[in-house]
């Protein structure tokens, strides 16, 4: 979206709220949210009743956007602000809302991108790099596998194609092999590390090659850099956030990967139209 649009958009309330309200009749029907009837009729003050059972609603009721109770011209501010990757006590700061209100806002908005691209939709195919990484605790002691206080992400990224993540429980070979069978179509061909957990993979349908990275960290067309790539584009962005619970976490995880996978694209709109989206959908 050209900067110009975006300033005429959020200009005043009644731009902003033309522009959700656009976005809402886009993703879909207009429903009670109360009783989830799409029968109504159109009362004063941009307000609907249900024909069904009464009940009184908004354009926006049982959007994501209608989870707090802040202005549209405030919402499309926070979602241009999260694009550019401004933390939620910066985005405060700019739009002049408290911080545990944005923070609430930009829990939505990860909430929503989460709703959107589910772990599950679809299969990963062709060459993909699987590999583990860890975030969280403590920089002192032991790094990497069997790092204490650290929490182990798996991630599968598709060569020219998307990166997919999740926060695992443990790095067995169980549970490793469990996730990529999720996740890759067999037949694929495999690319990791020398790590054992990895070793089953190619009694699984699969074509497995292995990387040594006590000897060369590339050899030929056999190199996890893709995917080691994406671990430093998440703890680039998440440093900034000053720590993470591990309640929140994965939604986090879900916000880079989303991030990931639409580097090259403007992110507002989409953002905007999760907001406007029927929530859970």
């Amino acid at each position: 979206m050209p900067l110009t649009f975006f300033e005429h958009v959020v200009k005043t309330e009644d731009s902003a709220k033309r522009y959700l309200k656009k976005l809402c009749q886009k993703s879909g029907r207009i429903f009670c949210g109360k009783c989830q009837n799409e029968r109504f009729y159109r009362l004063s003050r941009d307000r609907l009743r249900c024909r069904l059972c009464r009940h009184e609603f908004h354009e926006i009721t049982g959007r994501w956007l209608h989870g707090l109770r802040i202005s549209c011209r405030q919402w499309l501010w926070i979602a241009k602000l999260f694009e550019l990757e401004l933390s939620s006590r910066r985005i405060a700061q700019q739009v002049g809302l408290s911080y545990p209100t944005v923070l609430k806002a930009t829990t939505l908005l990860r909430r929503a991108i989460l709703a959107h691209h589910p772990w599950e939709e679809g299969f990963l195919s062709g060459e993909v790099e699987a590999d583990e990484a860890y975030f969280g605790g403590k920089r002192k002691g032991k790094r990497g596998r069997g790092a204490a206080g650290k929490v182990p992400v798996f991630g599968i990224l598709e060569r020219d194609g998307l990166v997919k993540v999740q926060v695992l429980k443990d790095v067995r070979a169980e549970t490793l092999l469990t996730q990529t069978v999720r996740m890759v179509r067999r037949g694929s061909v495999v690319y990791t590390d020398k790590y054992k957990g990895y070793d089953s993979l190619m009694f699984c349908g699969y074509r497995h090659l292995q990387i040594d990275h006590q000897k060369r960290f590339a050899s030929g067309k056999v190199y996890i850099n893709g995917i080691e790539g994406f671990w430093s584009f998440a703890k680039e962005r998440l440093i900034k956030h000053h720590g993470v619970s591990k309640g929140r976490f994965p939604l986090y995880l879900k916000e880079m990967e989303f991030r990931y996978n639409r580097r090259r694209e403007p992110l507002f709109p989409i953002l905007a139209q999760f907001l406007a989206a029927p929530a859970g959908n």
